[in-house]
């Protein structure tokens, strides 16, 4: 039997690793959770073992994965630090935590890869990027992507600072396309019509138009164009949308700021 892998944090994120690694069949699998929810003790019964502490971890793991928020990790990670020593591979998906950071805590010989996944990982349909400093090994690597693929696509990014770009647009990116659902929804609603169909209408739009990019690989604004007649209804809204103080330079904007915000939770 292989080592175990160590899931530390079983939240959102993390329960959407452990579910996706187990249809997998990517156990053994232990965790650390303080706050199990029902469905984790339901998986328990699956070949999911929940320890009470950090202490109860064996020395043999083939990788221990950080699923906690930024600023749980900095008060948790000394606790880690017998565990890196031990030369597991540490694979963080926490936001704004960087390798000099959790280096402090489990020295600079500790082999970390850093990952940013999303949301929509939950079903299968996520993106995760990946970054691994030198001093990981290629089957660090190797598994740290066959984990996170669990939950959907990756993608390998060269230089750390750019985990901080991609928290901002696709690991927070979900919540901007929420936004979109409630903003036309009430646009909907304010033009007369019922609540219930307002819903109906901005919901499957948007479900509709990622089915439509998922099964056309031509480029987004190929499929803008495809939508816009001259002169018609689509091109007078996007003379809104599109207009110098319009939804590009407001995402730009929002973009930024999410990135701003990963960096400030590193130092």
């Amino acid at each position: 039997m292989p080592a175990p892998l160590l899931l530390i944090g079983a939240g959102r994120m993390g329960g959407a690793l452990l579910k996706g690694w187990l249809a997998r069949g990517l156990g053994p699998v232990l965790v650390i959770e303080t706050n199990p929810s029902p469905e984790l003790k339901r998986l328990a019964k699956r070949g999911v073992t929940l320890l009470k502490s950090i202490d109860d971890a064996p020395g043999r793991l083939r990788a221990c994965v950080i699923a906690l928020k930024p600023q749980v990790l900095k008060a948790e990670a000394p606790r880690l630090r017998a565990i890196a020593a031990a030369g597991v591979p540490m694979i963080s998906i926490a936001a704004g935590s960087s390798i000099k950071l959790m280096s402090r805590a489990w020295g600079t010989s500790a082999r970390i890869i850093r990952t940013m996944p999303n949301t929509p990982g939950s079903i299968g349909e996520g993106i995760s990027a990946l970054y691994a400093p030198p001093n990981a090994t290629r089957a660090d690597r190797k598994l740290a992507e066959a984990l996170l693929a669990a939950l959907g696509e990756t993608v390998w990014v060269k230089r750390e600072a750019d985990i901080d770009s991609v928290t901002a647009v696709s690991g927070s990116g979900p919540a901007y396309v929420f936004l979109m659902v409630e903003c036309l929804e009430a646009a909907a609603r304010r033009e007369g019509l019922p609540p219930s169909v307002a819903h109906r209408l901005a919901r499957q739009t948007i479900i509709g138009a990622g089915a439509l990019l998922k099964a056309d690989n031509a480029p987004a604004e190929a499929l803008r164009r495809n939508v816009t007649s001259p002169h018609g209804t689509t091109e007078a809204a996007l003379g809104v949308l599109m207009a110098k103080d319009g939804l590009e330079p407001l995402i730009k904007r929002a973009v930024s700021a999410a990135r701003r915000r990963a960096r400030e939770l590193a130092t």
